[in-house]
């Protein structure tokens, strides 16, 4: 069973940062895809950035440049650099089922998702 608990959010003032954390029991996939998504109130949830194996990472436009996504053996992570009060939102792990030779930033493509944890920016 695959269980991803995500940990780090918090409030903060813009231009600050923070480091996402979600740990993972269960995904042992040689080839993986995992990403971050966020739900802002009353906006449909998005994706930030995944990463397969190898390293392959892509991104949401609007992060390019100040977010980082990263795994460890059990752990997927999500560095926030210059924070901006847009980025206020639930932010979700998620991982794909199977060994996943494809990584798309699109929700529809996870089976696994985490219960969330808030990030509040500030102006």
């Amino acid at each position: 069973q695959v269980q991803l608990v995500e940990s780090g959010g918090g409030s903060v003032q813009a231009g600050g940062s923070l480091r996402l954390s979600c740990a993972t029991s269960g995904y042992t996939y040689s080839y993986y895809c995992m990403g971050w998504f966020r739900q802002a109130p009353g906006k449909e949830r998005e994706g930030v950035a995944t990463i397969r194996t190898f390293g392959d990472t892509t991104y949401e436009v609007s992060v390019k440049g100040r977010f980082t996504i990263s795994r460890d053996k059990i752990t997927l992570y999500l560095q926030m650099n210059s924070l901006k009060p847009e980025d206020t939102a639930v932010y979700y792990c998620a991982a794909k089922a199977g060994h996943s030779l494809i990584c798309p930033l699109s929700e529809t493509a996870f089976d696994y998702w985490g219960q969330g944890t808030q990030v509040t920016v500030s102006s």
